[in-house]
């Protein structure tokens, strides 16, 4: 113990040496906006329960611009392969978008090809914290595939515009989007699409873990897509057979500054229209894009 005597010594000297500590520095900002992001390793992309990367590993990066005031900007990247993989053929017969020529109906354009990689995200809204732990959550999102669309057929270029309303209380949040572009996703006549998402982030105490549980419904309008939906002279449905449920069961831990998660998803996708040759949600591949998956992602925020 020391002396009574060096207590004030040591009382002046940890003075001194806390005066001589450097301040951290202020979080960077732009256009008076802090800014943070962070980057996402994962054995596969998925959203709304659909793989986005046919199982393969994805990259992904986001920065975001948090005004105090609420108002908020965010960007995202990641590398897709989902609409390129798409069978634009019948089930018996499978042609991958992406091929050169697709398929020998008129409504493709031999030699043309399709080429979409990356999927850009920008969204921005204004959140509102109204009581303790309660936020409310109102904005637009804009999904873009930068990429060549030249053969496209009875598809549309996938960029859609969403908007959306959400309410968060503590590790609970419900969110509602609609689509206001003409199209979802490249699906003809899709206007007025929406999710539905629950979704919980339940801490278990202090020791770091989280349980993930998710709940979602994506409903298409009941709208006619005749050069989808057919076969031959055939119609074989219409968009409703593209709404599906989908959910999530996950554990997330948080390590050294890094976040390790691990999900399991399923969806109730329809791989074929009935007619059995009509691909839905089988792509190219002969896979159901939203059937059970289990997926592995570490992700580091700055």
């Amino acid at each position: 113990m020391p002396s009574p005597r060096l207590l004030p010594l040591l009382a002046v000297l940890a003075a001194d040496l806390a005066a001589q500590t450097p301040p951290a520095p202020p979080p960077p900002s732009f256009l008076g906006f802090p800014l943070s992001g962070s980057v996402t390793l994962g054995s596969q992309y998925i959203w709304r329960g659909l793989t986005q990367t046919d199982g393969n590993p994805t990259v992904q990066a986001e920065l975001d611009l948090a005004h105090p005031s609420g108002f908020y900007l965010s960007t995202s990247l990641s590398n897709i392969s989902w609409f390129t993989d798409q069978n634009a053929g019948l089930a018996s017969a499978p042609v991958a978008l992406g091929s050169p020529g697709a398929v020998g109906a008129p409504l493709y354009r031999p030699g043309k090809v399709n080429s979409a990689g990356v999927e850009v995200d920008l969204f921005g809204g204004y959140k509102w914290g109204f009581a303790k732990d309660w936020v409310l959550d109102v904005g637009l999102y804009r999904y873009l595939y930068p990429g060549t669309y030249d053969n496209l057929g009875a598809f549309r270029n996938p960029d859609t515009t969403e908007a959306y309303l959400g309410l968060g209380y503590a590790w609970a949040s419900l969110k509602y989007s609609r689509v206001l572009s003409e199209t979802a996703m490249g699906v003809f006549n899709s206007k007025g699409t929406n999710y539905v998402d629950l979704s919980l982030a339940i801490p278990l105490g202090e020791s770091g873990w989280t349980v993930l549980l998710h709940g979602g419904r994506t409903t298409y309008p009941a709208k006619a897509n005749p050069d989808f939906f057919s076969n031959g002279s055939t119609l074989t449905g219409d968009n409703a057979l593209f709404s599906y449920s989908d959910y999530k069961v996950g554990l997330a831990k948080e390590l050294r500054g890094y976040t390790l998660a691990l999900a399991a998803t399923d969806a109730n996708t329809r791989a074929r229209a009935a007619d059995g040759q009509v691909p839905v949600y089988e792509n190219a591949m002969g896979r159901n894009v939203g059937k059970g998956r289990l997926t592995l992602t570490l992700a580091k925020a700055f």
